[in-house]
């Protein structure tokens, strides 16, 4: 039977629905939050074996190493609807969290990095006092952002960042937009779209005091909220099921007219809250709207590289996490001190190097690092360290990590069917795939 398109999201309800939520992500675990939190009665699905989907704990290689992440995630403090629902579910933010202004500074001090002010206190600061800029550096940056302030931080669908950005001088275009653009949207900044570009920077760099924030996790991943929103669900009344793969969805009504019913693993719903990647839901809506499924499939996926490496117990970076100057045999644009980031993890000298839009295999890219490691040691002037005292823990690449964010990107409305809502970074809103997009899509999913 067709399905028709929803009329409202969040239509107000006269009744406690049952919803299954199908996926256990982030977005998922939000969808399934907000749910409960709504008197509904929930069920929560997930095919795998671990919650949290693409930001998950994994298990180390080698069983003397301690628990990895499937990548570096980074938040930001402009993310205010993932830490509201982080500290819905118990989390303490400050320990959880290690919160400092923004800084991407490179190994030979260069790069931005704010201070721990208010905007545009902070901002103007920091790109005045940047010792390594220009003064035209400065200027075209500062003539640059006025004129996207004067823009309300809107543009055209069709730009890119490289547009937005001409005016810029080439130093402030590698030391500042490169790496900020590729952290954020997991896209060249020469491909990637500018109208959501902008949006990041009125929120973060442009946004009130804390927003531009770099929030690394102080824990892994599964502590950091998959554990917690499971044991708050699973106290709430929720039933929480993993190894549970979902094959397919049957409509139960006989005519479109009738109240949505959907069946699912052997059991009955109201409602369904479709919480996977965009293949998977691609695949299990094409039977009810083709039209949505075809443009699922159509999304340009990126993969991430985390390449771990293991250090001299007593090495440290100077700073928890770094820039690092990219060409294509030294790929990897950040590095991360786990040592100094994850105290209880009790990794010192663990570093986390991490490469977006990666296009190669792990053994490949594992190599690369290596070489780019030697290099960066140089430059940090640590002569008295060679290759041969740190090696290779663990190579991961998540190949469908994020979609490519790119100018007129059709993505998939969040409202396929009467009765089926989908939540995940990758539906439309206003966010590249990030944690916050979907979490606030999650949000909205539920009725």
């Amino acid at each position: 039977m067709a399905c028709l398109e929803s009329a409202s999201l969040g239509k107000a309800l006269n009744q406690a629905l049952k919803i299954a939520v199908v996926g256990g992500g982030w977005a998922g675990l939000a969808a399934a939050m907000m749910a409960t939190q709504k008197g509904h009665k929930v069920c929560l699905l997930e095919a795998s074996r671990t919650w949290g989907g693409r930001a998950r704990t994994i298990k180390a290689n080698l069983d003397d190493s301690p628990a990895l992440d499937n990548g570096q995630h980074i938040l930001i403090g402009a993310y205010q609807q993932t830490l509201s629902l982080m500290q819905a579910v118990g989390i303490d933010l400050e320990k959880a969290l290690w919160r400092r202004p923004l800084s991407l500074k490179y190994a030979d001090g260069s790069g931005l990095s704010l201070p721990d002010k208010p905007f545009p206190l902070n901002l103007v600061q920091g790109i005045a006092l940047n010792a390594c800029w220009r003064s035209i550096d400065k200027w075209r940056l500062f003539k640059t952002a006025w004129q996207w302030q004067r823009m309300n931080f809107e543009c055209a669908d069709h730009l890119t960042v490289a547009d937005l950005c001409q005016n810029m001088t080439p130093t402030v275009w590698h030391d500042l937009i490169e790496p900020l653009c590729v952290s954020a949207l997991n896209t060249p900044a020469n491909e990637a779209s500018g109208k959501v570009f902008l949006r990041i920077m009125k929120d973060a760099l442009f946004g009130p005091k804390g927003s531009s924030d770099l929030l690394l996790p102080r824990l892994d991943l599964g502590q950091l909220f998959p554990n917690a929103a499971i044991k708050w669900l699973e106290k709430n009344g929720a039933s929480c099921e993993l190894g549970a793969r979902v094959e397919g969805i049957v409509d139960l009504r006989k005519s479109p007219v009738e109240a949505p019913r959907w069946q699912l693993s052997g059991d009955t719903f109201d409602h369904l809250v479709i919480a996977t990647p965009a293949w998977d839901a691609a695949n299990l809506l094409g039977p009810f709207n083709s039209a949505w499924a075809l443009t699922a499939h159509q999304l340009r996926h990126e993969a991430i590289a985390t390449v771990y490496v293991q250090g001299p117990v007593g090495f440290q970076l100077p700073l928890p996490m770094m820039a690092l100057r990219t060409t294509k045999a030294s790929p990897a644009q950040f590095a991360f001190d786990r040592g100094q980031i994850y105290l209880e993890a009790n990794t010192p000298g663990l570093l986390a190097f991490v490469i977006s839009a990666n296009k190669e295999s792990k053994d490949v890219v594992a190599s690369q690092v290596m070489g780019q490691l030697s290099a960066f040691l140089d430059q940090l002037g640590y002569d008295k360290l060679t290759l041969e005292d740190f090696k290779v823990v663990q190579t991961v690449v998540e190949k469908r990590a994020t979609f490519a964010c790119t100018p007129n990107l059709e993505r998939p409305s969040a409202m396929p069917c009467q009765g089926i809502t989908v939540c995940g970074d990758y539906v439309q809103g206003p966010y590249p795939a990030t944690l916050e997009g979907a979490i606030i899509s999650a949000i909205q999913a539920v009725p």
